[in-house]
Formats: structure tokens, C-alpha cells, sequence
């Protein structure tokens, strides 16, 4: 049954809390819950009450989730696929309705969730415009005052009077985004979108979201950029399989996130206990992963060799020492390789290398090039090699390969390699230009002054 909800029913340390601090958005205990049948002939006996039996099992979207968002605050939601975060933006926004519980807003909302959605595909750029500012409550006149806006943040030029179905990903996205930010919202809400527009127009978006907070508007943001979430969010709801691990500073966040990728958060025992019964026999969160099967593992990734050696085991841990998927720039990380040998082999050779996601080998090393390994192994050892440096490539996603290579005598031979084999995030919230960071130290002085100081020495 659905719960109601009100301000005044709140008290505690949260109501107290939220009365200093204007509420925009309140989710009290959301449960979406779905009917999963094996067949849809069941669908259609539960219906009509043929069977009498249970035909289906309990997929809980959503689990008891509880949160509030507070006038003025960049709220980001992060999680793995099929953790919840599109479902719960949805019941906020009125898409859906919740199995149990209730959302109560505070505020217009503007809402970006999925491309295309409130577009009428015949229509032409123009008239989705007005078509959109009417469903938000707009009159003709004030939709007239802010087309020009729209047009200009849209910057699709004269595609604006044809179709949208004719339009490229880039330009919808770039029309759709221009509808949602210049309607005045007080609550702007984006799903992933943003992903879609080239770097010049993301820019420009996330320039509006630093006006947006500079003007007290809430902006919620659902984003695998753990990037961006650094960047721009005061706080972070982290969701895993319909579950509300946590919130905190995206730092505190981003770090559980981390744990949760490669199967080590540690999940709380009162709320394992309280879990349904299906989510139990899931194994709940964080259970231990095993071999390569982990998250960021690509396990159809290319891979051959002679097989006189073989890489068994590879994975990276941040600086504290724990495995992760997602380093952050300017700190150390660690790869770990872990290689069984079936044959002697004179001076193997590790090695390591980055692509970005078209491609590009962006950097790497071995240990021939390093001097850090030149011994012969015998068949039947293991080895333990470990690369550590520091992470200064820019934010983003990269692939990883490696290799057991050598040679005897002046014939190269490749043992085993692996490519493309693990993905790893960059987490970052300054980008310089190109593939790396240089770390500049930069200081800036005036220049009458240091020429005046010079003369002075003289």
C-alpha cells in the first residue's frame, strides 16, 4: 500500500534538518516492484485466475528507498546498470508510479531521461517546442519569449524546421536539452543524456549547470562519468540492484562505488536481514567475485600465444590497496599480474599498454624497458608482477592489455597476450588538453613589477 507523506508528519534529526534547509524533492520508503514470468502464457493464467499457483517471481526495481533533496544542491545518483537510478528518476518525475511509498516535489521540473521522450516525431523542431512548453504549463506568448533562447542553446540551425525524425542523435539531444533548460525550471533532472552531444556542446551544458547552482536551482544527475558527479555534485546516492547502499560527499561515494564494482562492499548485516527474501538468494551486494569475471573484465577479448606461459590473473588496486575498476587522476594505482609458466623460459618479458575507447595505444611499458626483470623461470613457477605509478592520464575510459613476451636468441616470441581485456575509469576534475597531464606549476606576476625588481639587482 502506498504510503502519504508530509513535512509536518517528519520529525527527528531529518525533519529538523529539512526545515533549515528548503526541500525540493522528498522520496519517502520507494518499492517499485515487477511480476517476472517464465513463460507469458502464465501472464495470462494469473489474469484470468487459472492458476492458481505462484507463476512468477518478485524483481524489486526498488527497495525501501528513502532520500531528500534540498533547494539549491547538485544531487548525483551513480550505481551499475540495473541498479534502480533511471527507475527511481522516473517515479520522481511522475513516469511511473511507485509499487509502495510516495514522492512529494516541491518546484517545477524539467526533465531530460531518455532521447525523445514528450517529441513528436512528425513534427518539426519548432513545433516540438512549443508542443513541450505547452505540456509544462506555458502559454503561446511565453513560449514566444523564450524561443529565441532555445534556439540559440540548441544551435541546429535550419534542421529547427524540419522533422525530428530526420534529425541526427546530436542534434535531438541538442534540441531536447536546449527545451529543458530554458523553460525556467527550479528542478532540472538529467539521466545520461548529456552523453550524446560532442564535447563542444557538453560544455555549454555543464557551463548552464554552474548558472543553475549560481541561481539556487536543484539539478539532479544520473551519470557514469564519475567524472562529472566529482566535479559538480555536493552529494551522492549510491543505488545498487534497487538498494540505497549510502550518500555522502561524491569522494565518499565514488570510493563505494568502487568496492561495489569489484564485488568488496561490505554490506551492512541489518540491512542484508532486511532484504526480501529474492534479493537474499541473490546474494545481495558485494559478493566476491572470482577469476576474471569481475566488473571491467572483457572476457571475449582477443587473446594467443605459444601457451609456454599464461596469464592467469590481472586487476588493479588504488592506493590504499584495494581492488577497483576506477582510479583517481593524481593518484597512485597498482596492475597486478599474476603468470604460471609451463616451459623454461630465458628473460620473459611483462608488459602492459592503455588504449582509449577508438583505439589509440596512449601509453605502457615492460619490464625489459623498465631493467626491473632479466631472470630465466622454470616450468611450473608463478610469478607475482606488479606496474605502480601515477595516474595522470585525463578523465575518461581506457583498455588495458598485456603481454608475456621474450626471445631466444634473436627469434621474438609471444607467449601469451591479451588485449583489451579490462576497462578502467579515470576519475578526474581537471582536464588539460591532449591524452595526459603535464602538471604544470603555473604563476602569473606583473610584469612592470618584475622588470622594475630586475633593474633593481642591476
Amino acid at each position: 500500500m502506498a504510503v502519504k507523506v508530509t513535512l509536518e508528519q517528519m520529525n527527528g534529526p531529518v525533519g529538523e534538518f529539512m526545515e533549515e534547509k528548503q526541500a525540493a524533492i522528498l522520496v519517502k520508503d520507494i518499492s517499485k516492484i515487477y511480476k517476472l514470468y517464465d513463460r507469458p502464457k502464465d501472464r495470462i493464467k494469473e489474469a484470468f485466475g487459472f492458476d492458481k499457483k505462484q507463476a512468477y517471481k518478485l524483481h524489486y526495481a526498488l527497495n525501501e528507498i528513502h532520500l531528500e533533496i534540498y533547494k539549491g544542491e547538485t544531487v548525483g545518483i551513480i550505481g551499475t546498470n540495473g541498479s534502480g537510478k533511471s527507475t527511481l528518476l522516473k517515479i520522481i518525475t511522475g513516469v511511473l508510479h511507485p509499487t509502495e511509498g510516495e514522492v512529494k516535489v516541491w518546484g517545477r521540473i524539467s526533465a531530460l531521461l531518455e532521447l525523445g521522450a514528450g517529441f513528436n516525431m512528425e513534427y518539426n523542431g519548432i513545433e516540438n517546442v512549443y508542443l513541450n512548453g505547452t505540456m509544462m504549463g506555458f502559454s503561446e506568448r511565453e513560449i514566444d519569449k523564450k524561443l529565441p533562447g532555445i534556439l540559440e542553446f540548441a544551435d541546429i540551425g535550419n534542421y529547427v524546421n524540419q522533422p525530428v525524425k530526420t534529425y541526427s542523435s546530436g542534434m535531438f539531444v541538442r534540441l531536447a536539452f536546449a527545451v529543458a533548460i530554458n523553460i525556467e525550471p527550479e528542478i532540472l533532472i538529467v539521466d545520461e543524456a548529456l552523453s550524446v552531444g560532442d564535447v563542444f556542446f557538453q560544455a555549454k551544458c555543464y557551463h548552464k549547470f554552474e548558472e543553475f547552482k549560481k541561481l539556487g536551482k536543484t539539478i539532479v544527475f544520473v551519470s557514469h562519468d564519475l567524472s562529472s558527479i566529482s566535479k559538480y555534485c555536493d552529494r551522492v546516492f549510491l543505488l545498487d540492484k534497487g538498494i540505497l547502499l549510502g550518500e555522502g560527499t561524491a569522494k565518499e561515494m565514488i570510493d563505494a562505488y568502487k568496492r561495489v564494482l569489484v564485488g568488496q562492499y561490505e554490506f551492512p548485516a541489518k540491512l542484508q536481514e532486511a532484504l526480501p527474501e529474492e534479493l537474499q538468494q541473490d546474494g545481495g551486494m558485494g559478493g566476491k567475485q572470482s577469476g576474471q569475471e569481475g566488473a571491467g573484465s572483457n572476457l571475449s577479448g582477443l587473446e594467443y600465444g605459444t601457451g609456454q606461459a599464461e596469464i592467469v590473473e590481472y586487476y588493479f588496486t588504488d592506493d590504499r590497496d584495494v581492488r577497483t575498476t576506477a582510479v583517481i587522476k593524481g593518484s597512485l594505482f597498482t596492475l597486478h599480474m599474476k603468470v604460471k609458466f609451463h616451459e623454461h623460459i630465458p628473460g620473459p618479458i611483462f608488459a602492459f599498454s592503455f588504449k582509449n575507447v577508438i583505439g589509440t595505444e596512449i601509453t605502457g611499458t615492460n619490464t625489459m624497458i623498465e631493467k626491473a626483470f632479466l631472470d630465466s623461470v622454470d616450468g611450473g613457477q608463478v610469478k607475482d608482477v606488479t606496474f605502480t605509478q601515477k595516474m595522470s592520464l585525463q578523465g575518461g575510459e581506457y583498455l588495458l592489455s598485456l603481454g608475456v613476451t621474450g626471445y631466444r636468441g634473436d627469434v621474438f616470441e609471444v607467449y601469451h597476450r591479451l588485449y583489451d581485456v579490462l576497462a578502467v575509469t579515470v576519475i578526474s576534475d581537471k582536464d588539460t588538453v591532449g591524452y595526459y597531464d603535464m602538471e604544470s606549476s603555473v604563476t602569473v606576476v606583473d610584469a612592470a613589477a618584475g622588470e622594475s625588481s630586475a633593474a633593481a639587482e642591476k
